[in-house]
């Protein structure tokens, strides 16, 4: 009987880590139908089932980002999806009151998916496009990387055993891409990176064919040149990248 009691508590830390690390997806589904002459939303994102502490923090990563996207009218304190789509909704109607006859349709998409899961990292990709008026909308891209042992979201900084040779390479790389000479800037064929020094982007996530770098339109080039992408096959980076 005295050995039961350390025997129980093995197979319930066992249990636990891996109940930690296991999530399925559902997906989740909300469009504006408040009225007619509404703004067009529709949200599509994966939806963390359980109740355990990645599932919980997947789902509140993606909530707070669908929220930052919509939110356009100061005097709602949007909590959830469905108050951030009344922000936005209120935000256009406002704006009609100032320009009746300028004002055209708003329009916001959000979708969602898994790109990359292994024993222990999800990265979920979030494509969304908002049109707001003027010329054109604004489309971006967002990665959001999950540690499935620590049960929460990770910056990209933590994806890096050697983050200073990793963006080392990730330059030359890029060069080549680009077709930016070695012995020229950064900037030198028509790139607008910041004080002509080359960086990594906000986004980077795991893919099934490598590690992608993104820079959305406006980061380092002109909205005409869209997005910027870099995908580094693992084979050639692993060397850089800390244990996820």
């Amino acid at each position: 009987m005295k050995q039961l009691v350390p025997c129980l508590f093995l197979l319930f830390l066992i249990t636990g880590c891996q109940d930690n690390r296991n999530v399925t997806f559902e997906a989740l589904s909300l469009e504006n139908t408040k009225c007619k002459d509404c703004p067009e939303v529709s949200i599509a994102i994966p939806k963390a089932l359980g109740k355990n502490k990645l599932a919980k923090s997947i789902n509140l990563t993606l909530q707070e980002e669908v929220i930052s996207k919509l939110t356009f009218d100061d005097e709602i304190n949007a909590e959830t999806m469905q108050q951030a789509i009344e922000s936005f909704t209120n935000g256009y109607f406002e704006l009609k009151k100032i320009y009746p006859d300028e004002t055209i349709g708003w329009k916001a998409t959000i979708n969602g998916r898994v790109t990359y899961e292994d024993n222990n990292l999800i990265t979920i990709e979030l494509r969304s496009y908002l049109f707001t008026g003027g010329a054109h909308g604004y489309g971006s891209t967002n990665y959001l990387n999950f540690n499935k042992k620590r049960g929460r979201e990770i910056d990209p900084w933590e994806l890096f055993e050697d983050r200073e040779g990793f963006q080392e390479y990730a330059e030359t790389q890029f060069r080549l891409q680009q077709n930016i000479p070695v012995n020229k800037s950064i900037n030198s064929t028509g790139f607008m990176f910041e004080k002509d020094h080359f960086y990594l982007p906000e986004n980077i996530g795991f893919t099934e064919k490598g590690l992608k770098l993104l820079y959305n339109q406006y980061e380092v080039a002109s909205y005409a040149d869209g997005p910027i992408e870099l995908t580094l096959p693992y084979k050639d980076i692993q060397k850089f990248l800390s244990g996820k």
